[in-house]
C-alpha cells in the first residue's frame, strides 16, 4: 500500500509543523531525511526545479505539496483542523 512520503531536515521548522499536525491525527508517512540521503535530495531537487525545498511531501495519489500551510495539508488529507491545538 502506498503511503505518504515528506522529504524533511532535521533543523526545519515548517517540517516539524507538518510532522506534527500528521502525528497529532495519526496519520502515518514514510520521513526521508534529505541531509542524510542523497537519492531523497535528489527527488527534492528534481520536484523543486533544482532548489532544496522542504517539507516536499508526496502523496499515493501522485500529488506533492511544498511547504504546505497547515490548512493546505489538511485540505489534501481531507481533515478538519482541530484549532484549539494549533
Amino acid at each position: 500500500m502506498a503511503e505518504i512520503i515528506m522529504y524533511t531536515t532535521s533543523w526545519c521548522m515548517d517540517c516539524h509543523r507538518a510532522k506534527y499536525l500528521l502525528d497529532q491525527y495519526g496519520i502515518t508517512y514514510e520521513e526521508v531525511d534529505v541531509d542524510s540521503d542523497a537519492a531523497g535530495l535528489a527527488v527534492v531537487r528534481q520536484i523543486n526545479g533544482g532548489r532544496r525545498v522542504v517539507p516536499t511531501i508526496i502523496f499515493p495519489d501522485g500529488t506533492v505539496l511544498v511547504e504546505p500551510s497547515n490548512e493546505a495539508l489538511a485540505r489534501q488529507l481531507g481533515i478538519t483542523l482541530d484549532t484549539g491545538w494549533l
